[in-house]
C-alpha cells in the first residue's frame, strides 16, 4: 500500500527568531569555545604548574589530574541536572548563569595559591560549564527548523577544533610572556562579551508542559554520577581499580545509577524516558560518543608531556603542533551532513572511528626523533575522524527526542562524553603511570627512597630530580625518556583497541544509508515528523 505523500508542517520557529539564528548559533559557539578553551589551554600548562613555584605552583602529578578531573567530577555530576532545568525553567536562563559561573570561576583559579586552591576553583569552572554545555545544544534545536538542525550542529562540532586550535597557541603565547594564572585570566573578557552577546541576542525557550520535576530522579542521577566519577579519578590516580577505596564508590554508583533507571521506568512523570535507550542507534550514537572520548583523552593528557618533555618543544611549538586537529575538524565538521546524506551514518561514523583507531596506532611508532610532517598527518588523521563522528552521532542523539526535551537530549550527549573522558584519563593514565614506574623503577635504586618514590611518579618528576641532583643526575634522563616512550606506546595500544571496539559499535548499530535516498544522519527515525507544539511558535508563517 503506497504511503500518503506527507504534508509539510508549518516552521515552529518565529520568524524573528528564524532570521538571526545563525547570529545566535554565532553566540552558542563563542559560549562552548569557552569552555573547551579552558581545558585545551590546560593539557598544554600541565608542565608550568607542576614547576616549582615562582613558575608554577610545584603541583604533583596526582594534583595535575585532580586540577582536571574536579572540573570533571562537578561537570558530569551536575550535566543531567542542569539539562533538565534549563527545559523548565529556560534555557537562557541558566545559559546566562552558567557562564557568569564559568567566569567567576576562572578569575579565581588564576590567582590559585596552591594546588588545593586551583582544584577548588576548578570545581567552581565545572559547575558553570554544567549549566553551558547543555543549554548552547537545547537552544540551537529551537532555533533551526529539523532540516538545518545537521549543518548547525556540524558548526557547533567544528567550533571544538577552533578551541582545540586556539587553546593550545593562546595558553602558549601567555606562558611565554606571563605567569600561569594568565591561561585562566584570559577567560574572563570573553565571558563578558558572551554574557552580553547571549542577554542580547539569544531567544528563551523551554518545555512548554514540563510537568512535575522528578525530585527522586534529579537526585539519583546526581549522587549516581558523582559516585562513579570519583570512583574512576580515584582508580586511575591510585592506578589500582581493585582498592576498596576504588570499588566502593564504582560499585555505590553503578547500583545508585540502577536505581535510577528502574526509578525512571516506573514514574508516571520521569526525568528521561529511558526506552529511548531501547532504541539500537540511539543507544550506538551515546556509546560512540564515550568510546571515542575515551581513547583520546588519555592520549590527549600523555601528548603534552611527549611533545614537551622528550621532544623539547615549548608550550607554544606544541600548542602550533597539534594544530592540524583543529584545522581538520574546522574544515570538515560542518561537512560531515553530507557524507552522511551520500553513504549513511554508519559507513561515516565507522569511518571517522577507523581513522581515529589508525593515528592512535601510530603514536605506538613515535620516539624522540619521529619526523615532524608524521606528528602532523597523524593529528590531521586524528581531526578529521572526529570531524566525521561527532556531527553524526550528536544528530542521532538530538533528533530522537523532542524539541522540548532538547535540554535533556544535549544532557545526555554531554554526560557519556565526560564519563567517558574521565574513564579515558583515569584508566590509561593508570596504564602510562604504573607502565613507567615499572621502566623507571630499576634505574632509581641508588637514590634516597623519598626520592625515590618522588622520581617514580612521572617523567617531569625524574627529570625534576635528576636536575636536583646536578650532574649525577644526568644518568636519569636517557631512562626517563625511554621509560616514559614505552609507557606511551602501551597506553597508545590500548586507546587504539577502543576505538577499534568503537568502529564495530557503530558498524553493527547505526542506521545505514536509505535505499529511497539520501539519509539525514540520524538515520529511519530522522525523516520528518510533526512535533509536539512548544512555546516556540507555532504560528509562524511558512518559509520557503
Amino acid at each position: 500500500m503506497s504511503q500518503p505523500s506527507a504534508v509539510p508542517a508549518a516552521p515552529r520557529i518565529p520568524e524573528a527568531v528564524h532570521r538571526r539564528r545563525w547570529v545566535v548559533l554565532g553566540v552558542l559557539t563563542l559560549s562552548l569555545l569557552i569552555v573547551v578553551l579552558d581545558n585545551s589551554i590546560l593539557n598544554v600548562a600541565v608542565k608550568t604548574i607542576a614547576s616549582p613555584a615562582p613558575t608554577g605552583i610545584g603541583a604533583g602529578q596526582s594534583e595535575l589530574e585532580w586540577a582536571i578531573n574536579s572540573y570533571t567530577l562537578v561537570f558530569a555530576g551536575l550535566l543531567f541536572t542542569a539539562g533538565l532545568l534549563g527545559d523548565r525553567w529556560g534555557r537562557k536562563k541558566v545559559l546566562l548563569f552558567g557562564i557568569a559561573v564559568f567566569g567567576a570561576g576562572s578569575a579565581l583559579a588564576a590567582f590559585s595559591g596552591s594546588p588545593g586552591e586551583l582544584i577548588t576553583y576548578r570545581a567552581v569552572m565545572g559547575l558553570g560549564a554544567a549549566f553551558v554545555m547543555p543549554a548552547t545544544l537545547a537552544v540551537l534545536m529551537n532555533v533551526f527548523e529539523r532540516e538545518e538542525q545537521p549543518r548547525a550542529i556540524g558548526i557547533w562540532a567544528g567550533s571544538v577544533g577552533v578551541a582545540i586550535a586556539v587553546g593550545p597557541i593562546t595558553g602558549g603565547i601567555l606562558l611565554e610572556h606571563f605567569w600561569w594564572g594568565s591561561i585562566f585570566l584570559v577567560n574572563v573578557p570573553v565571558v563578558i562579551l558572551a554574557f552580553v552577546l547571549m542577554a542580547w541576542l539569544v531567544p528563551d525557550s523551554r518545555d512548554p508542559a514540563p510537568g512535575r520535576i522528578d525530585v527522586p530522579g534529579v537526585f539519583l542521577s546526581v549522587v549516581g554520577l558523582v559516585l562513579l566519577v570519583y570512583g574512576i579519578i580515584r582508580g586511575g590516580e591510585l592506578a589500582d581499580f581493585t582498592d576498596p577505596t576504588v570499588l566502593a564508590p564504582l560499585l555505590a554508583g553503578l547500583a545508585v545509577l540502577i536505581g535510577f533507571v528502574l526509578h525512571e521506568k516506573r514514574s508516571d512523570h520521569p526525568a528521561i524516558d529511558i526506552g529511548y535507550f531501547a532504541k539500537p542507534a540511539f543507544s550506538a550514537a551515546v556509546a560512540a560518543i564515550a568510546l571515542v572520548f575515551f581513547a583520546l583523552m588519555g592520549v590527549t593528557f600523555f601528548s603534552a608531556f611527549y611533545l614537551q618533555s622528550v621532544r623539547g618543544y615549548s608550550a607554544l611549538q606544541a600548542g602550533l603542533l597539534i594544530l592540524p586537529i583543529a584545522a581538520a575538524q574546522l574544515v570538515f565538521s560542518p561537512r560531515a551532513r553530507l557524507a552522511v546524506e551520500r553513504f549513511g551514518a554508519r559507513v561515516v561514523c565507522a569511518g571517522g572511528m577507523l581513522l581515529v583507531a589508525a593515528g592512535l596506532t601510530a603514536f605506538t611508532f613515535f620516539d624522540a626523533h619521529t619526523p615532524v610532517w608524521t606528528l602532523e598527518l597523524v593529528f590531521f588523521a586524528q581531526g578529521l575522524g572526529m570531524a566525521h563522528i561527532m556531527p553524526p552521532v550528536t544528530v542521532a542523539v538530538m533528533q530522537a527526542l523532542p524539541r522540548e526535551k532538547a535540554g535533556s537530549g544535549s544532557a545526555i550527549n554531554n554526560t557519556f562524553r565526560q564519563v567517558g573522558g574521565a574513564l579515558g584519563v583515569a584508566v590509561l593514565g593508570s596504564v602510562l603511570s604504573a607502565t613507567y614506574r615499572g621502566e623507571i623503577e630499576g634505574h632509581l635504586t641508588g637514590l634516597p627512597a623519598g626520592l625515590r618514590d618522588t622520581a617514580g611518579e612521572s617523567i617531569e618528576a625524574t627529570l625534576g630530580v635528576a636536575a636536583r641532583l646536578g650532574p649525577e643526575g644526568s644518568a636519569l634522563v636517557a631512562p626517563a625518556y625511554h621509560a616514559f616512550l614505552d609507557a606511551m606506546h602501551v597506553t597508545a595500544a590500548c586507546s587504539a583497541a577502543i576505538a577499534l571496539f568503537g568502529a564495530v559499535v557503530v558498524a553493527a548499530f547505526l542506521p545505514g544509508r536509505r535505499a529511497g535516498g539520501p539519509g539525514a544522519p540520524g538515520g529511519p527515525e530522522s525523516v520528518a515528523k510533526p512535533e509536539p507544539e512548544s512555546d516556540a511558535g507555532a504560528s509562524a508563517p511558512v518559509r520557503s
